[in-house]
């Protein structure tokens, strides 16, 4: 390897905590330079964001809905919480005949690159996956995200959903949340303006409640850092290095409105919370 001054290192990463820009410094210093290109930490405007309110008992058929909605060769990866969850998972799947395979930390690196290399060909073309997939996973032509359980802070969620919508292609990540999630309602509601996508009025709501009663803030309590999350700022000109830096633009509107009859598949309003969309609506695709 070349010897410093005569080598470049470059760190690329979607999200960039000021923890991890001090630690980049370190080791790149004495040459360290900061670029951002767009917001550090959001997601991209390629990635139609989907957010739905499904109970426990519903995800199954609910994700076998989305899954029948879908092209049937689309690259479809799914993420869940645990590496027993994404066994049985893909079992039900292959059971009721779809194409599934697993990736997770309990396999074998063989195991692993077989699961990859059926995934990335469209021979099993949905891959049950943990977080491990989350990171330094690049295969071409994903064209579904979904977030069968919600991570517990929003950093893992960019990551996951950048799987999709990768060099300039269009992807859908499509989560399910409920009252599991309401940690990263307030997160995960900024996340979604940012992107300029559409906020449901139900999330937006339970972003206001976080917020309001500081149950919000699962991804490390950006909201009190001035708005910029995910180390949007550069962060050096704290330990006198020398760099100005830009503060990250304000946040947009969050009061987007839903559309059409988004309501109804979306979760209507708190009144109705208890009278949410069954998994099945006699055939209608009520994610579209």
């Amino acid at each position: 390897m070349p010897p410093k001054g005569e080598r470049v290192t470059a760190m690329f990463s979607a999200t960039f905590p000021k923890e991890i820009q001090h630690l980049a410094q370190d080791f790149l210093m004495p040459n360290y330079v900061f670029l951002a290109v767009g917001r550090v930490g959001s997601t991209s405007e390629n990635i139609v964001q989907k957010v739905v309110w499904v109970e426990e008992n519903q995800k199954r058929s609910v994700l076998m809905d989305l899954l029948d909605a879908n092209e049937r060769d689309a690259l479809t990866l799914v993420f869940v919480e645990t590496k027993r969850g994404a066994n049985d998972l893909a079992y039900m799947l292959h059971r009721q005949g779809y194409g599934a395979v697993t990736i997770h930390g309990d396999l074998q690196q063989i195991e692993r690159e077989r699961h990859l290399e059926s995934f990335r060909s469209g021979n099993t073309p949905i891959l049950v996956a943990t977080a491990v997939a989350a990171r330094g996973l690049d295969i071409p032509n994903v064209k579904n995200v979904i977030n069968y359980d919600l991570p517990n802070d929003c950093d893992e969620y960019v990551h996951r959903i950048g799987r999709t919508g990768r060099a300039g292609n269009v992807g859908i990540a499509t989560s399910f949340f409920n009252d599991k999630n309401r940690n990263i309602a307030s997160d995960l509601a900024q996340l979604i303006v940012e992107a300029n996508q559409e906020l449901p009025d139900w999330l937006e709501r339970q972003a206001a409640d976080s917020q309001r009663y500081g149950r919000g803030g699962g991804g490390g309590n950006r909201h009190k850092s001035g708005g910029n999350r995910f180390g949007g700022r550069d962060h050096r000109v704290q330990y006198g290095s020398g760099g100005n830096s830009a503060p990250a633009s304000a946040p947009r509107s969050t009061t987007t409105q839903s559309s059409g009859n988004s309501a109804n598949f979306y979760g209507a309003n708190q009144q109705q919370q208890q009278q949410r969309p069954a998994a099945r609506q006699g055939g209608q695709d009520w994610w579209d």
